[in-house]
């Protein structure tokens, strides 16, 4: 898979790339990561990438000119086009899954205010990672890039992502490690067990009575 991250903060992602599974999965080929600066797509003599928005209002919009020209110039006939805005689809698990289908995805980053209107021509999809508002699109983009990044086939190992939160609409199930007592809070005993039919029967109850807790509209989606 190939992941391009269109964004006027390229520094912003050095950390993200360079680090634990995402590190990883570069280094073995399993996905490639672009992060490209879209202000050099610009032709403004000025190097610039915004404007003031037509009708006033406060902040700077950004121009549709050097996105549209970088996004022509990456795509191909197998890219899938997202853009990171709170207008977007709630982004959950099963998009996530959706998009490992995918083998070339653009990500566009707005930042200021907004971006012109017309940039939304451009996506396949609209994306937001909750209601509430960020300064870009930087931080949601490495959010859903590690969520689709770390589903790819021998990232990790499948075990490790078919038992996460969400799937079934479920929550993850408790677990625990050395020591067996810590403080006084003990390991539950079933877990010490080695009685694998157990164990698994208390995950899935553990499961239910944490989604039911935490978030009962997900239940209601099991029907």
């Amino acid at each position: 898979m190939r992941i391009d991250i269109l964004t006027l903060f390229p520094s912003m992602f050095e950390g993200f790339i360079s680090e634990s599974i995402i590190k990883r999965a570069i280094n073995s080929g399993k996905v490639e990561i672009n992060i490209v600066d879209f202000r050099k797509y610009t032709t403004d003599p000025h190097n610039r990438v915004d404007d003031y928005g037509f009708g006033g209002g406060a902040g700077m919009v950004l121009m549709p000119q050097p996105i549209f020209d970088a996004v022509e110039d990456l795509k191909d006939e197998n890219t899938k086009v997202i853009l990171m805005t709170p207008q977007g689809k709630t982004y959950n698990q099963k998009v996530a899954y959706s998009l490992t289908k995918e083998s070339h995805l653009i990500i566009i980053c707005g930042h200021y205010e907004g971006f012109d209107e017309r940039i939304r021509t451009l996506a396949d999809m609209e994306i937001s990672i909750g209601d509430f508002v960020l300064t870009g699109g930087e931080i949601p983009s490495m959010a859903i890039t590690d969520s689709i990044v770390r589903l790819l086939d021998g990232v990790i190992e499948e075990e490790s992502h078919l038992k996460d939160s969400f799937n079934d609409d479920l929550l993850d199930y408790p677990v625990y490690t050395r020591p067996v007592d810590f403080r006084g809070m003990k390991v539950p005993e079933v877990l010490l067990s080695g009685h694998h039919e157990n164990i698994r029967k208390w995950r899935l109850e553990e499961q239910i009575k944490r989604t039911k807790e935490r978030r009962p509209d997900l239940l209601e989606k099991r029907g």
